[in-house]
């Protein structure tokens, strides 16, 4: 099976191209995925695709969505945490977030991350290897399958760095806004990344309108650099260059995600920085109570200096929301159950 493609990494146009070198009619790449996207994983269980297609669509391809090893519901129901595992063993975890308005997922891009953020638990034991786009689509088709409900909106802020899986990471987003694929918009998807700042430009050119969001955390170098090896590679001053060059390609607003640390990037004098920095720029800021890990001594600030640090910037023109908590009683930040798993196994998987 691992010698062959599966079926989930290949895009409407790649299927009717693989049709007709197979002297088949390319409608029938519409029906095959038509029957993958109502859940159906099995050739032979397409009713309208002729027999001999299906026995030339299984000597080439297999149909693999990753497989449920732990499911937890939050108490209040508004929360659903998958750790999948896919063909090779390898674990990574998805998170759908259910509100009024719809289901978002969170998905993984990669297996781990190398980008070493001192405060994610997914980079804790660094990058295992990129997840292909099927994959990640995986994760989407497995919980809509597990839950019984459509999801609606996606945020790419699972473990891994998108734009360091980029092409994948793209050729997913394209896939799942098909209107043969899920059709879900452009602006119900956001990618977050830490800040690559070639990437950041490159993606500026796709001409894409999902929501890009900035994993920031500090309005100076100094601090940024404490929690986020990438800061040495990139100053504050490239990465917002870099992101206002985004905006004026796009017309985009950017999203700058602050996990609040006490003591170390939550005081006044830091707002009032933050403040300066994304003045006048289209964006909005997304404040994180940073998210308890075993093997860090991470304290997340107080409510009262959050909801300060919060006015501050209210107060200077600049969009800020509390981010609301979901999950934290199954543990549904960012590599922690995943985190958990591999420890409590003998061999990492």
């Amino acid at each position: 099976m691992f010698n062959m493609i599966n079926l989930l990494d290949l895009s409407l146009e790649d299927l009717k191209k693989w049709m007709i070198e197979n002297k088949e009619k390319e409608f029938r790449a519409k029906q095959v995925l038509d029957w993958v996207y109502k859940g159906v994983y099995n050739f032979e269980a397409m009713k309208n695709i002729p027999k001999v297609i299906t026995n030339k669509l299984q000597e080439n391809f297999y149909l693999s969505v990753p497989s449920v090893v732990q499911k937890y519901v939050s108490k209040d129901e508004s929360t659903v945490k998958f750790l999948f595992k896919y063909n090779d063993g390898n674990i990574i975890e998805s998170v759908v977030m259910k509100y009024k308005h719809g289901n978002t997922i969170c998905v993984s891009t990669q297996v781990g991350c190398k980008m070493g953020c001192t405060f994610c638990a997914s980079t804790i034991g660094g990058i295992v290897r990129s997840l292909s786009h099927g994959e990640i689509l995986g994760q989407v088709l497995k919980a809509q399958e597990e839950t019984g409900e459509r999801i609606s909106n996606i945020v790419m802020m699972g473990s891994g760095e998108p734009l360091d899986n980029y092409d994948n990471s793209l050729n997913f987003i394209r896939m799942v806004n098909a209107e043969n694929g899920l059709n879900i918009g452009q602006r119900h998807i956001t990618l977050s990344t830490c800040g690559i700042v070639p990437k950041i430009r490159q993606l500026a050119e796709e001409n894409l309108q999902i929501t890009l969001a900035i994993s920031l955390h500090a309005p100076n170098d100094n601090i940024r650099r404490k929690t986020m090896p990438i800061a040495s590679v990139y100053s504050v001053e490239e990465l917002i260059e870099a992101c206002n060059y985004y905006i004026n390609k796009t017309n985009r607003r950017i999203t700058f995600e602050y996990a609040l640390v006490s003591n170390l990037n939550d005081k006044e004098v830091h707002a009032e920085e933050l403040a300066t920095l994304l003045k006048g720029m289209l964006c909005h800021v997304n404040l994180i109570p940073v998210n308890k890990i075993d093997e860090k001594d991470f304290k997340s600030s107080s409510t009262n200096r959050i909801k300060n640090f919060s006015n501050i910037l209210l107060k200077s023109g600049i969009q800020t929301t509390i981010r609301r908590e979901m999950g934290s009683d199954i543990n549904a930040a960012c590599g922690q159950l995943r985190r958990r798993y591999v420890k409590n196994n003998s061999k990492e998987v």
